[in-house]
């Protein structure tokens, strides 16, 4: 079995994505998967029309 690749998951998860340390130390291998597009339906980019989608359901307080 080969290590988990933490300066890769570092790497995307502290700087492409932006994740604050804390985010990203508190979320499980299987979420950061799906954060970093890696799993689940979709995987790859998310749209603008996804996003103001997401935006409508879940704004910020």
């Amino acid at each position: 079995m080969r290590p988990f690749p933490w300066d890769t998951a570092m790497a995307v998860g502290l700087g492409r994505l932006r994740l604050d340390p804390t985010v990203f130390w508190g979320l499980s291998v299987r979420e950061f998967a799906a954060v970093a597009g890696l799993i689940g339906e979709g995987s790859g980019s998310l749209t603008r029309p996804v996003l103001a989608g997401l935006m409508q359901r879940f704004p910020d307080r």
